[in-house]
This record gives C-alpha cells, structure tokens and sequence, in this order.
C-alpha cells in the first residue's frame, strides 16, 4: 500500500504546500496554497502533484498506486468545506480541472471548467441558484470544453453549431441567447459529441474528472507545449501539476465579472491596476478573444466595492511576494475570488521601472530587485530598434489597435504559423497576421518579426506570448478585417495580400503599409538607474567582441570594460587591403611577401589606434590572424581575372594556385599559429601594427592596454615560438620610437589538447581567453557551419538539450575550460582568465564562468548589458547558495 503523498489540499485558510514547492506543486498550485494560508479569498481545491504526471506520461497513461484514493480523499475534503456534494443532482458541487507547471506556461496547457454537471444536476443547479439561464450556460461550456479538451474535437465544430443557433435567433453575442435557446445548445453540444467520439455525453462525475485530470497531464506532451519549452529554453521540469478547486461563477447574471489584472502595467511598468473583465463571463471568455473586455478601470464604476477588494489584495500580494502579480479573479454575486496569482511577464521597458519603482517604494532592495525583476530577456528586448517617427505618414496608417508588445518589427505578412516558420527558415522576415492566435500558433509566433491580430485585448494569448519574448504586438485591432481564404486583409480602403509589407509599432498599436525604417532604442533614467545597481553588485568583469571603432564605441556606450576578441582578420577586406592581402599570399618569396605585407602595415595601425582610442583606459585583447588563406582568395571569374592582371599572371596558373591553397578541412587546418610560424612575417607585421598605434597614442597622453593573443595553440612550444616573435618586435618598435609600452601576450584556448596542457602553456602565457565556439566544435566534433542539419532533431529527441553553440556544454567543454583554468592557475596563481565565444552573453553560461572564477566574460556590443546583468546574478546567486550552505552547516554544529 502506498504512503506517498501525491495529494495536497488547501482552503479555509490552510494549505499543506507553500510557494516554495513549485517544482512539485506547478507556480499556480504552489501560489494557491499559499494565498490560501495568507488569508486571501481563494476557492479551495487540492493539487495533484507534477510527479504523477511524469508517472503517467512514461507508464502507458497510469497513475501510481494510492493517487485515485488520494483524489477522492481531496473531493471529500472539498464537499466539506463547501458543505456540497460532488455528483449531487440537487445542489452539486462542481470543479474546475486546471494545469501549473513550475515555470509559467500561458495557454500552453488544458483547463475544464464546471465539471461535474449532468443532465440531472443542471436541473438541480438551476432549482439552488433560481437561475436556468445560468445553469444551462454552464452546461454548454463545459460540454464543449470538455469535448476539445478531453476528447480531443475541433473547437470550430462547436462554434459553428453556436453561431447557427444566434443566426437563427438573431443574436449578436452568446449572452443574448435565452433560457431555451441554451438548453436547444446544450442538445446540439451533445450531438456534436456523439458523432464525433461516437459515445454519449460521459453522465459520471467521478468519470469526468478522471478524464480531465489524464487530458491535463497528457496535455504535457502536446506539440505546442512541447514547442514552448523548446522556445523558453524550459527543462529539467517533472510535468505540471493539476489544481482541482471549486467553481465559483462569474457569468450568473450582471451582479457576476471575471478578469484578469496585473498589480502594475505590463507594458510600461506604471504603478496601476491593469488588465481586463467581463460582465456575466467565465474566466476562458476573457483570454479567448470571443468578446471584446472592458478595461479594469471601469470595474470601479459598475462594481466599486470589488474594485476596491481587489485593490487592497493586488497591493497584499505585491508586499508578499515582492513582484508585480498577474492574477485572475471571480466576483460571484458581488464576492470577490482570487483564482490565480503568478509573477507577471512583463516587457523590458516595464521590467526596469517595476524594479526602480519597488526599490523607491521599499518594497524590495536593490539586491533582490536585481536578482529578481528583471531578467537577462528583459534587457535584450530593450536593444531592439523602434519605427522613426519621422519617416511615419498618417495616410500610410492602416490600423490601430492594442499596444500590446513594444517595439518596432517589420515583415512580410503571413496569415498561418506554418507559412510565418516557412519563411523564417529562409531567412525572411514575416509579420504573422491572425484573427486570433492560439496556443497552436507559438511555433509561428516564435519565428515572426512581430504579431498582429484583429480580435483579443491586452490580456489575450497573444498580447501574454508576446510580451514574454519582447515580440512586437498589436493586437485587438478591428480596423482590419481578415480574410483567411482570400490571404488578406482589409480596412476597407486599403488591402494587404500576403507577400505584402507591412510595419508595427507595438508601442502605439499601429500597423503601417509597407517597410518602414527604425531606429536604435533610447535608453532613459530608470535604466541607468538600475544597471548602476548591476554593477555594484558584480566582480566580475563584462568585454566585447568588436573589429571595428564603430562596435567598440557602441560597446562602451553599452558598459563594456574592453574588448576580448579583436578579431583582425575583418580589417582586410577594404578595396585596397584585400588587394595587398592577396598579393601577399601569392608571393612566391619572403621578399614579397613582406613587400605585400609593408603595404597591409599602416591600414592595421590606424585601424588600431581608432579601437584603442575607442577603449581609452580600458585593455584591448586583439587575436593575430586566425583563418586559412585561402578565405581571403577570390571565387568569381571576374575578381579572379581583375587579379591575375595584377600580379601579371595567367588566369590559368592563378586559378592552379588558389586549387593548390584549397584545404580539404580548413577548421583543422593551415591556420592560426599555424600561419604565424609558417610565415613569421605576418606575426611581425601585426605586432608592429599593434605596439606604433599602442605608442602613437602614448604619446598624445592616452592610456592604451594592448593584450596580443595568439590563435590556435595546441601545444607550449606553438606559443612560446610566437611569443618570441611579438617580443622581438616589440623591442625594435620601442627601440625606433624611444617609447615603451605595456603589453601583454596570451593565447586562445580553442584546442582541446590545449587545455589538458594548458599549465605548460601557463608557465609562458600572461592570460587566457577561451574560444569556446571553436572549442565545442572540436570537444562535439560538429561543424558549426553543418551542424544545423542535425541540431534541431537532436534537441527533439532529447540527444541534446540545448544548442551547444547557444549554451555553454557545462558537461564536456565546460570540464575543458574548468581544467584548463584551474592548471593555468596552479602555475600561475593570478593569471587572467576569460572568454570570448558567443556563450560570452549567454545568461547561463556566463553563471557557470562566474562559478568557475574567471575574471571576465566577452560578447557582440549588443549582449554587453544582458552579459552585464547575468554577472550580477550569477554572484547574488552564488552568495544566496553559499550562505544557504552556511546556514545549514550552522544549523548541523548546533544540533550536535
């Protein structure tokens, strides 16, 4: 017999869980219960843990021993507290089944609403409530909920018989038809259920819950649910959990609302009630678009004794929870109920104001609004470009509707997800254009520029997606009709075909004909505010990665302490320099090849000195040359002609030597130090290029921190020849200018032999910078440049659980990088360690550099701040881990 726990109830102000068991109890579970112990009015219920549905899920759809006792056991309690009975055909007590994962998953998952009615209990409901029309309006949303749900039948086929049944009536919404045209619905519900299952309408409560409670788990593993995960990057989870609780009704007549409401606004971080009800509506009428919400401020004027309820409690949960809430709500016959509450998702630009205002506020401190309210996303949203309002004409407005997402975004319309991931793959930008969307479009959402939609508020799926991933959104805009067959759409003047551009600005909630440009964001008080607090709270130091004084002076502008990978090969491709380059890789002699070379050495310098002026005081990692040579050759007939008649050659004999510089593997091939050792020449000229820029600036009074870092190295002795060759020149340069300058040289760690040798090199090295995208192509043994046609699949089937080039392989190349650190530095115990790979602005793989002490992480300007803030994290993360640890030790000594 099983003693395990699977069941945990809450109501009349007990809970058994609490918001920190979200893993087993799913955020909404977790947060019900503890609302539940605060004393909040929640409707009680009983959550299923998120265990029994990973139990379910890998055995064949079963539950574990002992979870349907436990099930009736929570009904039982339920029938207690609400002094109902669960099946009772004179006054019974219905449920809600919804879905809570730990991590919030909008719409991703299955709700039931009103389950337990029958054709017997309706009658008794209608008797208890003196309302038929109530009664029989449950009976119909759940038959059709139900149907989709459990049973799997096609939403449409419900809403067809619907709106026959208003046409015939001349009704305009679901809430003009009567008492008799309901039950006629209900008739017509249950028909289209017969002929779609080929069974009757399930009479059994305890049947029905059972069934909902599998479609909710089953709903898991859903191909929209499992491509949210896969955009959010969400893993590791056991399954959601299941929140059985008491109905209550917002729809028994115009005393009745539903709604939803964040504690501030979503889109700006303004500190007021924000969201949207309905008058004699359940909870799913909001949400689904159908009708058309009325804003949260006029819950005030129609219903001020809940406004007010509802105001005090939005202020409760923010204190409680020290975050803006997004919540839903119930008021039966003028009673408030609290269904839901969660940590709203937010834009990036409200993001930063929550966390200013919270601190101003007291509510929370600078510590906590860092590691908490604002995330790594929400920084990234901010760095995208907004519509110039100058280049916006108001005759080319087509549209307006809900500012639902902020941005600029700026495509080619496409009226399904298939065709918006269709274009997506080929790298063309799309506007995806619905009536609504549903949780069924996420895979086209993801893969859209930005999203448009001519139904639904500001609280529909796609205003809630959307503002989750910083997509530009308008939505609700019934300017536009949409014609699906037709693939367009039409504000009766203007017409829009697919194929078409258009542009968005989800700021304003306009949609404009054609391409319009956009801008760089401008970031305001409240952001620097808060990133002053990000780097008081950081040790560790954030770079970038730029070639030219253009990314450097941006980076700066962005908070970067210098650069990590100058890359010098992008500094050959000008007109006059790629003829110099290849002349030097066709020199038959050292003679010309250094003549080639001479001609290369000033555009290097000043190309030098404009980065170095753009990091003044800060230290500049510049990489030697790093690819093969023949990258720099030409392929078209036409330049390879333009430069056989330079260097006075036959096309034929040129096009025999370009074959002959062709590698078979060029990854593993003739480049990096490789090339520095091969032709010496090069070396020299780049370290000359680098030390006269470094001095030119010295000597106007400018403080330049040159670090050289040679590519490539496998072994110390690769190293050690090139380190002679820098130092060598860089004698002669101080010789010939009377000047000296600091420099330092170090190498890429990119080889995996590299960081098992790694103390051997350390024993010359002045610093390490781990390439970490070189370094996962050869620890993987994939081609970055291939790997596309595989990764995709791996990361379906679970091989891989997240793209190694996206997300640091903690596993594999992290284990390199943790050895090659930790021998580096056995050797040399202050060595300065970094990285430079694009992991360099991922958020999870800049904690895992953080934990492994290195001393700088680096990445492209435009991730400089997310960089910046996961810094921040990673060591409030630390410390909170570390003290925790010391606590329970404490606690351990005191007990023995």
């Amino acid at each position: 017999m099983s003693t395990e726990k699977y069941v945990y109830t809450f109501g009349g102000g007990v809970a058994e869980g609490n918001k920190s068991m979200k893993d087993l109890l799913g955020g909404k579970g977790a947060n019900l219960a503890e609302m539940s112990s605060i004393g909040l009015p929640i409707p009680p219920g009983f959550t299923i843990s998120a265990e029994v549905c990973k139990y379910y899920n890998e055995h064949d759809e079963q539950w574990q021993d002992g979870v349907e006792k436990q099930v009736q056991q929570g009904i039982h309690q339920l029938e207690e507290l609400m002094d109902l009975t669960f099946g009772d055909a004179a006054d019974p007590l219905l449920v809600s089944v919804r879905s809570g994962a730990a991590k919030s998953m909008p719409g991703m998952m299955d709700t039931v609403l009103n389950l337990g009615l029958n054709d017997q209990s309706v009658k008794g409901l209608a008797r208890k409530t003196d309302n038929e029309r109530f009664a029989y309006d449950c009976y119909r949303r759940f038959i059709d909920m139900f149907g989709c749900v459990v049973m799997g039948i096609d939403h449409d086929r419900f809403e067809e018989v619907i709106q026959k049944l208003k046409d015939e009536e001349g009704a305009e919404l679901d809430t003009d038809l009567g008492v008799e045209e309901l039950k006629e619905l209900v008739d017509r519900y249950k028909a289209v259920y017969r002929k779609s299952t080929g069974y009757m309408f399930p009479q059994n409560p305890n049947e029905q819950l059972h069934y909902a409670i599998n479609a909710v788990f089953g709903s898991w593993s859903s191909k929209r649910a499992k491509t949210y995960r896969k955009i959010n990057r969400i893993t590791g989870l056991l399954g959601t959990a299941v929140n059985v609780q008491a109905m209550v009704y917002g729809n028994m007549g115009d005393d009745c609302a539903t709604g939803v409401c964040f504690t501030r606004n979503p889109a700006d971080g303004t500190n007021e009630l924000y969201g949207e009800f309905l008058i004699n509506a359940q909870g799913e009428d909001v949400v689904a678009g159908i009708r058309t919400p009325q804003n949260i401020s006029k819950l005030k004027e129609v219903m001020p004794k809940s406004y007010d309820e509802l105001q005090e409690v939005t202020e409760k949960l923010e204190e409680h929870y020290q975050d803006m809430q997004d919540i839903e709500f119930t008021i039966q016959q003028g009673e408030l109920f609290i269904l839901q509450t969660r940590n709203g998702k937010r834009t990036g630009t409200a993001a930063i104001k929550i966390a200013d205002d919270m601190v101003n506020e007291g509510l929370i401190d600078k510590e906590g609004a860092v590691l908490n309210l604002v995330n790594p996303g929400h920084l990234d949203q901010l760095l995208h470009p907004q519509l110039s309002q100058s280049d916006v004409d108001e005759k080319e407005i087509i549209g307006e509707g809900l500012p639902a997402s902020p941005g600029a975004a700026v495509g080619k319309v496409v009226f399904s997800s298939e065709q918006a991931e269709k274009e997506h793959a080929q790298d063309h930008p799309v506007i995806l254009v619905r009536i609504e969307t549903s949780p069924e479009d996420v895979g086209g959402m993801s893969a859209a520029e930005g999203i448009l939609t001519s139904r639904g508020g500001m609280t529909s799926h796609a205003a809630v997606v959307a503002r989750g991933w910083g997509k530009p959104c308008v939505a609700g805009c019934d300017d536009i009709v949409i014609n699906y067959e037709a693939q367009s759409f039409t504000n009766g003047e203007v017409t829009i075909k697919a194929g078409d551009w258009i542009s968005i600005d989800g700021a304003r909630g306009l949609v404009i004909k054609g391409q319009k440009p956009v801008e760089e964001p401008d970031f305001g008080d409240d952001f620097h505010t808060f990133m002053g607090w990000v780097d008081s709270l950081r040790d560790m130091k954030v770079r970038t990665n730029a070639d030219t004084p253009e990314d450097a002076i941006r980076a700066r502008k962005f908070g970067a302490q210098g650069i990590g990978l100058a890359r010098t090969e992008h500094m050959f491709f000008g007109e006059e320099r790629i003829k110099a380059m290849r002349r030097m890789i066709m020199a038959e002699s050292d003679g010309e090849r250094r003549k080639a070379l001479k001609v290369l050495l000033p555009y290097q310098k000043q190309d030098f000195i404009q980065i170095f002026e753009a990091m003044e005081g800060l230290p500049v990692t510049v990489r030697l040359l790093d690819p093969p040579l023949h990258e720099f050759l030409p392929d078209d007939e036409e330049e390879i002609k333009a430069l056989a008649d330079d260097l006075q050659i036959s096309v034929r004999d040129l096009n025999r030597k370009i074959r002959l510089l062709k590698e078979f593997n060029p990854m593993l091939g003739h480049r990096g130090c490789r090339l520095g050792i091969t032709y010496p020449e090069i070396t020299e000229m780049q370290t000359r290029a680098i030390l006269e820029a470094a001095v030119h600036l010295k000597k106007e009074g400018k403080k330049v921190q040159p670090e050289i870092m040679i590519p490539l190295v496998g072994t110390a002795e690769e190293f050690i020849h090139q380190h002679e060759i820098v130092d060598h020149t860089a004698a002669d340069v101080f010789a010939l200018e009377n000047e000296v300058v600091d420099y330092k040289v170090g190498t890429m760690i990119e080889i995996p032999r590299a960081a098992i040798v790694a103390d051997k090199i350390a024993e010359e090295a002045e610093f390490f910078s781990f390439g970490t995208n070189d370094l996962t192509q050869m620890t993987y043994g994939y081609s970055r440049d291939d790997a596309g046609k595989f990764l995709e699949t791996y990361m379906k089937e679970g091989i891989l659980e997240n793209d190694p080039f996206q997300t640091l392989d903690e596993e594999g190349v992290g284990r390199l990088v943790e050895i090659a650190t930790n021998k580096g530095r056995k050797v040399q115990p202050k060595l300065k360690v970094g990285i430079c790979g694009e992991h360099g602005g991922d958020p999870s793989s800049v904690r895992f550099c953080y934990n492994l002490g290195l001393n700088y992480v680096s990445c492209s300007p435009y991730r400089v701040p997310v960089a910046r803030l996961a810094a921040a994290q990673a060591r409030l993360k630390l410390n909170g881990e570390q003290q925790t640890e010391n606590n329970n030790r404490r606690s351990e000594l005191v007990s023995s």
